[in-house]
């Protein structure tokens, strides 16, 4: 049984100073996890599917608490952009939680999944070129480290692979329900970042 690698946003070493790029390395591992669960069946595309969710969750958390909070003071018009991409972050929640109950192995699971994937990417885009563009233009380096050590603190909350170990299955459906990773992440990203609850 050959298991996939999926790259890890940290596999390349680099310092992550820069929440933008950290976050446009982010959207590439989740489009890879796309791929990974599509192009599995059985139990590697249940576990495939398992850290897709949690990476989704997570990232999506941590946009909420980093992003969109500095994009609406930063640039014009930021309160409309950042509406509409919270609006779409709900579909997508809606579209994982409709998936989250279906077994993978189900004939509705893949052209959901689709569904879910093309929100997803639509987001992606959205966010790359109406908030990430400006924020690079107004924050400065300690501002945009200080973002991306938030977005780290989440990051750490989902690892895109399984850990090594017999063990690494059961551990990691052993995490509960995505409502409780996402109230973990914003605890970590907010302690991370320095601020209380």
């Amino acid at each position: 049984m050959t298991h996939t690698h999926t790259p890890h946003a940290g596999d390349d070493n680099a310092a992550d100073t820069d929440v933008v790029t950290l976050l446009m390395r982010q959207h590439g591992d989740i489009r890879n996890l796309f791929d990974e669960v599509e192009a599995s069946t059985g139990e590697d595309r249940k576990d495939a599917f398992r850290r897709l969710v949690r990476l989704l969750a997570v990232h999506e958390t941590a946009e909420e608490e980093v992003v969109h909070p500095f994009a609406r003071r930063a640039f014009p018009d930021a309160e409309e952009v950042v509406d509409e991409r919270l609006a779409e972050e709900h579909k997508a929640k809606e579209s994982l939680a409709a998936l989250e109950d279906l077994d993978t192995e189900d004939p509705g699971f893949l052209p959901r999944l689709r569904v879910l994937r093309e929100s997803v990417q639509t987001h992606a885009r959205a966010e790359e070129r109406y908030e990430f563009t400006h924020i690079r233009r107004s924050a400065d380096t300690a501002r945009l480290a200080s973002m991306a050590k938030g977005v780290k603190a989440a990051e750490a909350m989902a690892p895109t692979r399984p850990h090594p170990g017999v063990e690494s299955r059961a551990a990691n459906m052993a995490l509960g329900p995505v409502a409780a990773l996402m109230d973990r992440t914003k605890d970590a990203v907010r302690k991370a970042m320095g601020k209380d609850g």
